[in-house]
């Protein structure tokens, strides 16, 4: 297989700007199928208007290219205000089933499934969404997300928000989703530990691209510096 054929995703020359703010300039990367990619940066480094672009939810110039009738799944870093979101589980899934009453037992069946792949129980589908602790509801958009087999997830900070023992499970769920469907993750992140642990891959970006590679290589202390500035402090955990 050639690298072309590998590539789910080629993005070249990626710019992104709001009326005269320039978002993103030249970014440029590529991603192959099964890969594991971590995005990261500071705040306001252009990674959330990144997945934006790739989704084509926004416009930009410059060339976003998938892989011809790819699945993407998508879990934002923050849903809705709770108040604004008066939905059971239930009704959060059928939004996205389009099947008003879950009269295909199928459909039910797959919701299930997904539900107890992401270790939750489907009583869970009667509960309103306002009363999901943060873990619980980030799991159910993971479960979302993953509804209908994506060959692609995209996941924005996946643990924000959730205390240290729900962020071990969360990424070690996620770990385990990439290796038994043998999908395609992109994830923003700040944690530079999970970043070793689980991408083989780390793009480094601050309006513009100032890293990418393997994370060994990639993230010398330059370029932590570069990102973070000269007072960050970073020590790897081997």
């Amino acid at each position: 297989m050639t690298d072309n054929q590998k590539n789910i995703l080629e993005v070249r020359d990626l710019s992104v700007s709001f009326g005269n703010q320039e978002i993103l300039k030249d970014i440029s990367f590529s991603v192959n199928e099964s890969d594991f990619l971590a995005i990261i940066g500071p705040n306001g480094a252009g990674k959330t208007v990144l997945f934006r672009a790739l989704m084509d939810f926004i416009p930009y110039d410059g060339n976003v290219k998938w892989r011809t009738n790819v699945k993407i799944g998508y879990v934002p870093q923050k849903l809705m205000e709770k108040a604004e979101l008066p939905l059971t589980v239930k009704e959060f899934f059928l939004l996205k089933s389009k099947n008003l009453f879950f009269k295909d037992k199928q459909i039910l069946n797959s919701v299930v499934h997904e539900l107890k792949s992401v270790d939750i129980d489907a009583n869970i589908l009667d509960r309103q969404l306002i009363n999901l602790s943060r873990g619980e509801l980030q799991r159910v958009l993971i479960s979302w997300a993953i509804l209908g087999h994506p060959q692609v997830l995209l996941f924005d900070e996946p643990t924000a928000g959730i205390d240290i023992a729900g962020e071990e499970s969360v990424y070690n769920m996620l770990h385990k989703l990439q290796d038994e469907r043998g999908m395609t993750i992109i994830m923003i992140s700040h944690d530079l530990n999970v970043v070793y642990r689980y991408a083989n891959n780390v793009l480094c970006l601050n309006k513009e691209r100032l890293c990418y590679g393997e994370p060994e290589r990639a993230l010398t202390n330059e370029q932590i510096k570069r990102l973070y500035g000269e007072n960050a402090f970073y020590h790897h955990l081997h």
